[in-house]
């Protein structure tokens, strides 16, 4: 188990349990998993997939990533952010070169935190980071300074859910959701498992492998993401390979809304509007 640190009191935030949906996104005392899980309902209601969109941490500069956040931010339903890690073992080369670039930068993790607490307005932020960068910031310290950034909770890949109780009861104590993650690869009884530990919605992983391809909507596809909703209280959310509308229109009646990471890194790299990219996805969706 990974050990928490020293123990302080509680911040006495809104503690929402892994299938709560009742709460406004909006409310400044709802739990990071209620704001996800109401963003994602008011996607639904609205006839419409949930986008969460990722964006690399300081990418493609310390300069310009915060009109990136905000941009971003104005068009998607949920932000997830990368934290840079120089082994990111679940990425791709997209990713892999969008962290390099960003720790070339001088990016880190209280550079994150200080940009997602200066944004201005906009949808749940989850951060994505590995487990090391947690660790060296300190697990404890992480937890309370997310929430006072006004982030709504982590995924962390390399955290399994088994070793993740110490970290997630940190992350409860401070009203933020701590995303798990699920394959094509995992058994139904620990899909059930992981489900009910996760919080805000579930990460369903549409190929084995790392990020950066394509995804298939293959019947063996939509058939996973089925099987999956059909194990969990929580939302789900299909990620690793969406890039277009096309896979957003076959992917929507098996999931709840879709993670849109490497085509939106590439974008960026590219010198194109994050949000203009995010906007013509969802239309060519429709």
């Amino acid at each position: 188990m990974i050990p928490a640190g020293p123990r302080t009191p509680p911040s006495g935030a809104d503690v929402t349990g892994s299938a709560d949906t009742g709460v406004a996104a909006s409310g400044a005392s709802a739990s990071g998993a209620a704001r996800i899980a109401a963003a994602i309902s008011a996607a639904r209601a609205a006839g419409r997939p949930a986008f969460a969109a990722f964006l690399t941490g300081g990418y493609p500069d310390l300069d310009r990533f915060p009109a990136h956040l905000d941009a971003v931010s104005a068009a998607s339903d949920i932000v997830e952010i990368g934290v840079p890690w120089s082994d990111p073992m679940a990425d791709g080369a997209t990713i892999q070169e969008a962290s390099r670039v960003a720790l070339l930068a001088g990016a880190t993790l209280p550079y994150i935190l200080e940009s997602a607490a200066r944004r201005r307005a906009g949808p749940p932020i989850v951060l994505m980071s590995y487990l090391n960068p947690l660790l060296a910031f300190g697990l404890r310290r992480v937890a309370a300074e997310a929430r006072a950034a006004s982030v709504a909770g982590f995924i962390i890949p390399d955290l399994p859910c088994e070793e993740g109780e110490a970290f997630r009861n940190l992350c409860d104590e401070e009203g933020l959701a701590l995303v798990q993650m699920v394959t094509p690869a995992t058994p139904d009884d620990r899909v059930a498992t992981i489900g009910r530990a996760s919080r805000g919605f579930l990460y369903a992983v549409t190929a084995t492998g790392t990020t950066g391809g394509s995804v298939s909507a293959a019947s063996d596809t939509l058939a996973y993401l089925d099987r999956v909703r059909a194990l969990v209280p929580v939302a789900v959310l299909a990620g690793f390979g969406v890039r277009t509308g096309r896979q957003v229109r076959d992917l929507a009646p098996h999931c709840d809304g879709v993670i849109v990471g490497s085509a939106l890194v590439e974008a960026v790299g590219r010198g194109d509007d994050p949000g203009r990219f995010l906007r013509g996805l969802a239309e060519e969706a429709r």
